[in-house]
């Protein structure tokens, strides 16, 4: 692991922490020593199990419902952390739908819903923060994008997630620029499939999946001083899968 960045004194929001990848990293931000805010949409329970693990490590947590994808409810969630932990400054765009199926039999509230909380939701989360990274000239975003992002991958099956992925790895940049002389920086961590994966990973370099250290070391860099001056960047957590094509 990377060494840790110290986030005293810092408030850290994951989308979709209850569990899985985000719970993971929503915990490793614990260990490092920020405040955090467990999300969830539907997830109640889980949330408040990884609530009360992130207390048990010495800061403060708290949970906060609410659908990414929807502007009314991102404001509502937002105000809910500020008047609790006051701003957030370090946001991870955590949240993505997917739907392994090939495009044309994906019914299109389903398609929706992949682009909606992968690309919209990452909007929606990151312009919400950014008042308040700018009025103290510090702030961390990392959104979590997809290992074959970057090439403009276009496979038929799962084709909604890559659409997603790659304008989230676009966003980035933009972003990246567009706020370079605010102090906050910009930057993705792509894994290609984490150890939660349901897929065989006999095939996958080095013959498993990602592990969730492996997707939090990068993060955490980001997230440290020594990567202040890095902003617009992705990294493919991939085992050097990219490579082989």
């Amino acid at each position: 692991m990377a060494p840790a960045p110290d986030l005293n004194g810092r408030t850290a929001l994951v989308t979709g922490s209850a569990t899985r990848v985000g719970r993971e990293l929503l915990l490793r931000l614990a260990d490092c020593g920020a405040d955090v805010v467990v999300h969830y949409r539907e997830s109640e329970a889980e949330a408040a199990t990884t609530a009360t693990e992130a207390r048990d490590r010495g800061v403060d947590a708290t949970t906060v419902q609410g659908d990414i994808t929807r502007p009314a409810e991102v404001d509502a969630m937002f105000e809910a952390v500020e008047r609790e932990l006051g701003h957030v400054d370090v946001l991870v765009n955590n949240v993505g739908n997917f739907d392994a199926r090939h495009w044309e039999a994906i019914e299109w509230d389903a398609w929706r819903s992949v682009v909606e909380s992968s690309f919209y939701g990452t909007v929606l989360c990151s312009r919400r923060v950014l008042d308040g990274m700018r009025d103290q000239g510090w702030g961390r975003i990392v959104n979590i994008g997809f290992a074959d992002s970057d090439r403009m991958h276009a496979p038929p099956v799962n084709f909604p997630y890559f659409v997603a992925k790659t304008g989230v790895l676009m966003f980035t940049r933009m972003l990246a620029g567009d706020t370079q002389d605010d102090g906050i920086t910009v930057n993705a961590v792509s894994p290609f499939a984490v150890e939660n994966t349901v897929s065989d990973v006999s095939g996958f370099p080095r013959g498993r999946a990602a592990s969730f250290d492996d997707v939090a070391a990068p993060m955490l860099f980001f997230l440290s001083e020594s990567a202040a001056y890095i902003s617009g960047e992705n990294v493919a957590v991939d085992g050097g899968r990219l490579s082989e094509s």
